[in-house]
């Protein structure tokens, strides 16, 4: 099969929402209509009975959430479809995304009960300023929620895009009898079905008598109003429309009773996007070109515990990646190949011989990567508009077992290399300070410190408001500031000066008397103007 054909046969998206949504287990039902899995794991009120099969770590079975990006592989009616599975969580929202970044398509999951929340704003944020393709899959109408008008209005005023109803429910609640699809002219009966792939469909016109008899006179009638009113107010689907970012369709459903899923799925597969062009710091690459090329969107040490592994997720841009070829690191200039490239099932790995555009690919990583990283088979190109955001929250980290120190330093070194944190080192007493965007993390990181590496710490809050990163044209006036804000100087990994300020104000006085020295609030100060 020639590189387009398996082009053509990709497609790699996430799923998107805020967190009790119920993206995980939409995620479950994909794959388990798609023959991935056999049975599904039920995620209710964040307690998991039976563990979601994407969230695969451990502090993620305790609390019911997600807490980094599960990749999941499976093939489904000729196509190879690549689910990135991400946290729900806004103190993960870095994480998430970074994601956003490696696909090509997004399927939001939408609570009727709850609607619109912060957290979906913010993630549709990021889909809009790339044009991300986006699929809306409102959940839980098992459920009394809100009226399904009132739903798509509270969509397009708050986030910002045009949509077009693909299904519609008949009453909700205890009341819901089903969806009727306006895009096949069918009749899905609801039924309470947690396993099972099977569902009960009725071929049926809304001008055909039939109707009434299956969901009774007064739904039938009150179901022909609505679409009536749907036709009338909403843009007609255009497939063209929705690739481009600008109309989103909506599908009606309960994830956790197998409902509206393969009607989600079906439609996906005919209209979502094969892998698409990605921006660099010289060009656009298309996926269609000869040589390969990609990106670390994602690094996560401990996959599996047991053997304290660190894998680098890349993201195949161009060409054809192949097992034990050498491949051109662009931040370190030199070649690497990989004996054992993986293709994932959530934490199952099987070794991947060879891929293309769209896959996602986990290499084993010995500290070689960075998130951002290019891998070419010999141009020099980045790979752009991976975001990186300045820490919100700063704490110090003790140890509390002086016998770990190496442990611990170990630990907080990968840990932070996933990107869900930022590590700084103040040179005086050599001092770990943490960053982050959320608290939440700082109990991730404990966590994972004490479990995965045998090292105990505890946290002390700083007085620190933001880090900005510093550069100045003058390298002795650099110094000069470093010597006079010694103990407001940190360092992040690479060991570039990192001024921690203790509020808005100290940076702009800081700025103001400092005209040579630039400040940045992002890492990629390189391709970043200074604030």
């Amino acid at each position: 099969m020639s590189n387009i054909q398996e082009i053509k046969k990709r497609r790699t998206f996430a799923i998107i929402s805020h967190p009790d949504a119920g993206k995980t287990t939409l995620t479950e039902k994909l794959l388990l209509f798609g023959g991935a899995i056999q049975t599904a794991g039920a995620v209710k009120s964040n307690k998991i009975k039976k563990t979601a099969t994407s969230d695969f770590m451990e502090i993620e079975k305790q609390r019911g959430i997600s807490v980094a990006t599960s990749v999941m592989t499976f093939e489904y009616k000729d196509l190879l479809i690549n689910i990135l599975d991400t946290p729900g969580h806004k103190d993960f929202a870095e994480d998430t995304y970074r994601t956003l970044t490696a696909v090509d398509s997004v399927i939001l999951v939408i609570d009727c009960v709850k609607g619109v929340e912060e957290q979906t704003e913010r993630l549709m944020e990021v889909c809009r300023m790339r044009n991300t393709p986006v699929i809306i899959f409102i959940n839980k109408l098992d459920r009394e929620g809100q009226n399904p008008f009132d739903l798509l209005d509270e969509l397009e005023t708050k986030l910002n895009i045009r949509v077009r109803p693909l299904t519609w429910p008949i009453n909700m609640g205890s009341d819901f009898k089903g969806v009727y699809s306006l895009y096949e002219q069918k009749l899905y009966f609801f039924k309470i079905n947690k396993t099972k792939v099977e569902s009960d469909v009725a071929e049926v016109s809304l001008d055909d008598e039939n109707l009434d008899t299956l969901v009774g006179e007064r739904d039938g009638n009150q179901l022909r109003e609505d679409v009536e009113l749907v036709e009338g107010v909403y843009d007609t689907f255009s497939e063209e429309a929705y690739q481009k970012g600008e109309l989103a369709p909506v599908f009606f459903g309960s994830a956790i009773n197998n409902f509206g899923v393969k009607e989600l799925l079906d439609t996906f597969c005919q209209i979502s996007p094969t892998p698409q062009p990605r921006p660099t710091d010289a060009r656009k690459v298309e996926p269609t070109e000869p040589k390969f090329s990609g990106f670390i969107f994602k690094i996560h040490a401990n996959l599996d515990p047991r053997h304290r592994d660190r894998i680098a997720f890349l993201r195949i841009c161009s060409g054809k990646f192949e097992r034990n070829k050498f491949y051109h690191h662009v931040r370190l200039d030199k070649d690497v190949r990989f004996a054992s490239p993986f293709s994932f099932m959530a934490s199952a790995k099987s070794v991947m011989e060879e891929g293309f555009p769209g896959d996602v690919v986990g290499l084993y990583d010995t500290g070689n990567f960075k998130i951002g990283d290019t891998l070419t088979e010999g141009e020099d190109l980045m790979f752009s508009g991976i975001p990186s955001f300045s820490p919100e929250i700063f704490k110090e980290l003790i140890n509390l077992d002086p016998m770990k120190s190496k442990q611990l330093e170990k630990g907080i070194q990968q840990l932070t290399d996933e990107g869900v944190a930022q590590l700084f080192t103040l040179d005086l007493g050599n001092r770990k300070i943490v960053g982050t965007v959320g608290e939440l993390q700082f109990d991730v990181i404990q966590y994972r410190l004490e479990h995965e590496y045998g090292a105990k710490c505890r946290w002390v809050p700083m007085n620190t408001a933001r880090a900005c990163w510093i550069t100045s044209d003058d390298k002795r006036k650099l110094d000069e500031f470093i010597r006079l804000k010694g103990n407001q100087i940190g360092y992040d990994k690479d060991r570039n000066p990192v001024f921690l300020a203790e509020s808005e104000w100290m940076i702009r006085m800081n700025r103001d008397n400092n005209p040579d020295i630039q400040f940045h609030f992002t890492s990629e100060f390189k391709t970043e103007t200074a604030v």
